[in-house]
């Protein structure tokens, strides 16, 4: 049973339809606009490269697109950061700014995707291509 007041996590929104959905301020719309301009460029950067170094399939689609919002997500943090700065005041006084613990948690996620889809040079070490001659069947 779903718990109505647990917020769902950041990916199975992402999932379920686009994360950077129109605002009526003209700020946080500028902000979107701009990540679907970065998520789309890391798009054509990434899916060009998988699909000639490990055979990209639709079914990586998914992780490649999680993959791409990470680095619009980060994007946008850092951005925030470089604006109002790592300290923001705040009802209780000055505290971190929030878009600190938002990048280090994407930069986290994007490891793991950056690992899974042998995007590292130690990740791309460890696939191994398969060889010329090697068409044995697994069923045998």
């Amino acid at each position: 049973m779903v718990d109505r007041y647990r917020p769902k996590p950041a990916a199975i929104r992402a999932r379920e339809g686009n994360p950077f959905n129109d605002s009526p301020a003209a700020e946080i719309q500028a902000a979107n606009i701009r990540c679907r301009e970065i998520t789309s460029a890391e798009w054509q950067r990434v899916v060009s490269i998988l699909e000639v170094a490990a055979g990209l399939g639709e079914v990586d689609h998914s992780n490649v697109k999680d993959l791409c919002v990470c680095v619009a997500r980060i994007d946008q943090a850092e951005r925030d950061l470089s604006e109002r700065g790592l300290m923001v005041t705040a009802e209780r006084g000055t505290v971190k700014n929030g878009a600190a613990a938002i990048a280090t948690q994407y930069r986290s996620q994007l490891a793991r995707y950056i690992r899974e889809l042998g995007l590292s040079p130690s990740a791309r070490a460890a696939i191994a291509p398969p060889g010329p001659g090697d068409d044995s069947d697994i069923w045998d």
